[in-house]
């Protein structure tokens, strides 16, 4: 596989990497033996926020030793802070004998701490106000002691998620009903479940000068491809905004192509699929804050596979597959065929079915194509609206709109029944794609589609489906060709695309994407069990 340096999103040479010119002045800071200063300036940049707490004890033998415990309330977790932070450092019966005096005569009370009083397992030092403030407000437990430059950090995270729910947006009749969260350990957590793997890596790095939002990727070292770790690495690297909220701003920001509707990253809220991608040799972009998981290279044929597809046996699994591949067909060019038959080749339909459709034309004053516009911009409404509308009424009243819309229409005579069969068809198809973002390209391509069809017939439907074709064959996703296996041709790929072969006879993961550990399982097939 062959990265091309160009192949690097355009936006993105244009952006500096992070460092620390783009830091504020006080977070290059260090931290001053002065607590009261430190403690001061803490206040002063939070601007006296009242969900920072900061509480002052002192401890040794005489209480000569000051230490202040610092923590962001709702962040972290007030029963880990009190019971296994502050009750170890205040009371003395957790100390040994002797603890009390080394505290006040040993100049080391930082080690002394961690090795007597802290209960905490996840500890370390820091020297500077950059990582007291990005531990602080990211939910851990600060301390800091007076005289001393250095700092402690104790895990405390503790803030309040979802939880494991099923995914909203990949249903399943068969398979795991598990789906990520908003939380980044707990997604991370659902995927080792899947890959017991020591192999299984995971690096994690902070994009955003102002929301510093935890960005990890995951990917299994041995079987993925060092020259794509190295080249997300070096994407991810090169952002530089202020904030990442979503990991569509991180999928933006790293896609090869931008003036294109297909999608070149894949995403999904699934801990299987992802798994499965894992498995494949793909890498993992893990955001915090959002349950969507990236993956990339992300293939075309991807895009419509489903994660029951592994699941049922290969039979049934091939017929679904050759039913989905029916309905991105119809969803596509549904429209455009009967514009183009019924505008310039009426010779291809049945003469029954020509009279009758000429017969509820007669009384419609618009031409086919405007029909179809106007029915499937209504219908595009309809779908955004029953989106934004509240749970329970959105769909009724999408349901409601479209047959009171579409009843009265053919009754006043503006649109023709047959169009609102065609049309309704062809967005009960476009519901069938089990990926979101590229049914919304389907849909966006259908109007220029309408477009050819209302002006040139059938000619002009082949001429923008060739266009189509050669623009999907041009794109790449992190220097893999987009048509994997089939633009270039990979006959050995081709096993788990249009159709499904038994999980026993795929004996090797794409050649395009693995090219070090391609073997997926041995030869041998099951066999029945002899009496």
């Amino acid at each position: 596989m062959r990265f091309r340096k160009r192949s690097t999103h355009k936006k993105l040479n244009k952006l500096p990497v992070q460092n620390a010119e783009n830091q504020p002045a006080h977070s290059r800071e260090p931290i001053s033996a002065n607590l009261g200063q430190n403690l001061q300036q803490i206040r002063q940049t939070v601007g006296n926020s009242t969900d920072i707490i900061i509480r002052e004890v002192r401890i040794g033998k005489d209480g000569d030793q000051i230490i202040a415990m610092l923590y962001t309330d709702g962040l972290a977790d007030k029963n880990i802070v009190s019971d296994f932070i502050m009750e170890s450092i205040m009371l003395d019966s957790s100390l040994p004998e002797d603890v009390n005096d080394r505290i006040q005569l040993s100049s080391n009370v930082l080690q002394i701490l961690k090795d007597y009083a802290l209960t905490i397992g996840d500890i370390h030092d820091i020297t500077d106000f950059e990582n007291l403030y990005n531990a602080l407000l990211s939910g851990d437990a600060v301390i800091l002691i007076d005289g001393q430059t250095q700092g402690i950090v104790a895990s405390a995270r503790g803030w309040k998620d979802r939880g494991v729910t099923e995914p909203a947006s990949e249903n399943v009749v068969r398979g795991p009903r598990e789906g990520f969260s908003e939380t980044l350990r707990t997604n991370t957590a659902l995927v080792r479940r899947k890959i017991k793997d020591p192999n299984l890596w995971l690096e994690t790095k902070q994009i955003g000068r102002v929301t510093k939002t935890d960005v990890a990727v995951m990917y299994i070292k041995g079987i993925a491809n060092d020259k794509l770790v190295t080249e997300v690495h070096e994407r991810l690297n090169r952002i530089d905004v202020d904030g990442i909220l979503e990991s569509g701003y991180i999928e933006e920001l790293i896609q090869d192509e931008t003036f294109t509707p297909f999608p070149t990253v894949y995403n999904s809220e699934r801990p299987d699929v992802i798994a499965a991608e894992l498995l494949e040799g793909k890498i993992a972009i893990l955001v915090d804050g959002t349950p969507y998981v990236l993956i990339v290279p992300a293939l075309f044929v991807s895009f419509l596979h489903a994660a029951e597809d592994y699941y049922q046996r290969a039979d049934i699994s091939t017929f679904i597959r050759f039913l989905r591949y029916i309905g991105v067909f119809i969803s596509l060019l549904g429209p455009s065929l009967y514009v183009a038959i019924t505008t310039f080749h009426q010779e291809m339909l049945p003469t029954p079915l020509l009279i009758g459709l000429a017969a509820q034309r007669e009384a419609v004053p618009f031409p086919a194509f405007i029909e179809a516009l106007m029915m499937e911009l209504t219908f595009e409404i309809l779908r955004e609206a029953g989106v934004r509308m509240p749970k329970y009424i959105g769909a009724a009243v999408s349901i409601v709109g479209t047959l009171v819309i579409g009843q009265a229409a053919v009754q006043a005579g503006i649109i023709s029944a047959a169009m609102v069969i065609v049309v309704a068809i062809t967005a009960i198809s476009s519901f069938v794609l089990p990926a979101y973002n590229m049914s919304i390209a389907f849909r966006m391509l259908r109007f220029p589609l309408m477009g050819l069809a209302a002006s040139f017939g059938l000619f002009g439907i082949i001429v923008g489906c060739i266009a189509l074709i050669l623009h999907m064959c041009s794109l790449r996703s992190f220097g893999v060709p987009y048509m994997t296996p089939f633009a270039p041709l990979v006959p050995s790929d081709t096993k788990d695309t249009l159709f499904r072969l038994p999980h026993w006879m795929m004996l090797s993961r794409p050649r395009l994407i693995n090219q070090k550990n391609v073997k997926r399982r041995n030869s041998t097939p099951p066999r029945k069990s002899r009496e």
